[in-house]
């Protein structure tokens, strides 16, 4: 059995960074397993639940992004993003995120999550609007426009975290992070409370991220739809995976 309680819990280290996460929507599809497997590092085992592999997408905001002992500064710190991503664990332990995309709506934020945390990161032109509980999201990615959505949604029912061992705690629960640098596995763990989670209905869905990343995304409705209205996050340093064991 995988422990999926164990990364909830807060590093015995100081954080590098603190940053702010609102007005999540996980939407994730079951996909095979032979599909996402070659695109995945063979070090890394594809995470399943009751055998099924997931794929999501996942826009959000974020704000208030600082380095330890900095303020924020708004027109670098706050901005939205959209990401692809599936789930991982590394020989049995530590269940994560494996991101194929991450679009960013702050072109200098980009540019240092790429070098600093090794992770694919695209420039997009985003934004959002909210009229009570609907919320209208949009992202086209720069320069070259093809890979973008468009998501109207409503949030539905009362916020309540995931309860561990279903279905929803094993999608929206992820605290580590993997990605490669210089042909190195390396993984990051953040740290915040439990999503206030709740359901979602999609009102309009457009999307042609999951395709970019060269991923057919299953032609039926999204399996699960879930809204956090937010977190407050510690983010901490990269690890070699190896060493970290």
């Amino acid at each position: 059995m995988i422990d999926r309680i164990a990364p909830t819990i807060r590093p015995n280290e100081r954080p590098v960074m603190y940053q702010n996460w609102s007005k999540l929507l996980f939407i994730h599809w079951v996909i095979p397993v032979e599909v996402l497997r070659p695109l995945i590092p063979p070090s890394l085992e594809i995470d399943t639940f009751d055998g099924q592999a997931y794929i999501g997408l996942v826009p959000f905001t974020m704000t208030g992004i600082r380095p330890k002992g900095l303020p924020s500064f708004p027109p670098i710190s706050d901005f939205h993003e959209v990401n692809v991503r599936t789930y991982v664990h590394y020989q049995g332990q530590n269940p994560g995120v494996w991101f194929f995309s991450l679009d960013a709506a702050n072109l200098l934020a980009v540019k240092i999550a790429r070098g600093w945390f090794h992770l694919p990161y695209n420039h997009a032109k985003m934004s959002l609007s909210q009229s009570g509980n609907e919320i209208d999201y949009r992202s086209e990615r720069l320069p070259d426009r093809r890979a973008n959505c468009k998501i109207k949604y409503r949030i539905e029912a009362t916020p309540a975290p995931a309860k561990p061992d279903t279905l929803d705690h094993f999608l929206v629960e992820r605290y580590i992070l993997y990605t490669e640098n210089r042909g190195r596995l390396v993984s990051g763990q953040v740290n915040h409370t439990a999503y206030p989670a709740q359901g979602a209905t999609l009102l309009e869905f457009e999307e042609s991220l999951i395709a970019a990343n060269g991923i057919a995304r299953p032609d039926a409705p999204p399996e699960t739809v879930h809204y956090a209205e937010g977190v407050k996050v510690e983010i901490f340093g990269l690890k070699d995976v190896a060493a970290a064991r």
